[in-house]
């Protein structure tokens, strides 16, 4: 299979964007937080929420990792957290956050100069045509329908960040595997949110 083109990427990566923004503005954090929290509340509170969503699959022990479920529900809830991350610094040019969240979800470092002539091709209503208006998305609703996005690039999925190596082990075994589940999804959602600030801080990325 050849691989996925930036053009693929982008227009998927696009939608994404689009589909989680109302949401990150509804689960946004207390706005009384310092400023030097913010990045962490994502990391923490808003990760663990959402960790218990990603480590669903694992119910099915290491049948998930034979279907193209886990990547793709484990990446929908990293791209909300990054996108938060985002929104907490401000980003607000689309070319820029689609930018990050490959960086930081498929280690593929498209810049927004690549972005932006992409966007340009990728006009449409999908979103709202295929899942609704955005009144209608609740989260539940929002992330499955971003993980079904996903799925169209789910090969390149594999480079999102992951948590511990034992975690993950755990994770195989059936029905109790969603214990490792959800602490290998709650690790990978705070190294996602740290990346992420580390790119828009301009610190070295750590893995």
């Amino acid at each position: 299979m050849p691989p996925i083109s930036d053009a693929v990427v982008v227009d998927v990566l696009r939608r994404v964007d689009r589909l989680c923004a109302p949401l990150v503005r509804r689960l946004g954090r207390p706005p009384a937080l310092p400023r030097a929290e913010r990045a962490g509340w994502w990391a923490d509170q808003a990760s663990g929420v959402a960790a218990g969503v990603s480590a669903a699959p694992r119910f099915l022990g290491r049948l998930a990792d034979l279907l193209p479920l886990q990547n793709t529900v484990g990446t929908a809830v990293q791209s909300l957290v990054v996108l938060g991350v985002a929104a907490e610094h401000e980003v607000q040019v689309p070319a820029e956050r689609i930018s990050l969240l490959t960086r930081v979800l498929l280690d593929r470092h498209l810049s927004p100069e690549q972005v932006e002539p992409l966007l340009q091709r990728a006009k449409g209503t999908y979103a709202d045509e295929a899942l609704g208006s955005r009144g209608e998305r609740g989260a539940f609703r929002t992330l499955w329908r971003v993980t079904r996005l996903l799925g169209r690039i789910d090969d390149t999925l594999d480079a999102r960040p992951k948590g511990k190596w034992s975690h993950r082990v755990l994770s195989n075994l059936p029905v109790v595997g969603v214990a490792g589940g959800y602490a290998a999804e709650r690790e990978g959602l705070r190294r996602a949110a740290a990346q992420a600030a580390a790119i828009l801080e301009g610190r070295p990325v750590t893995t």
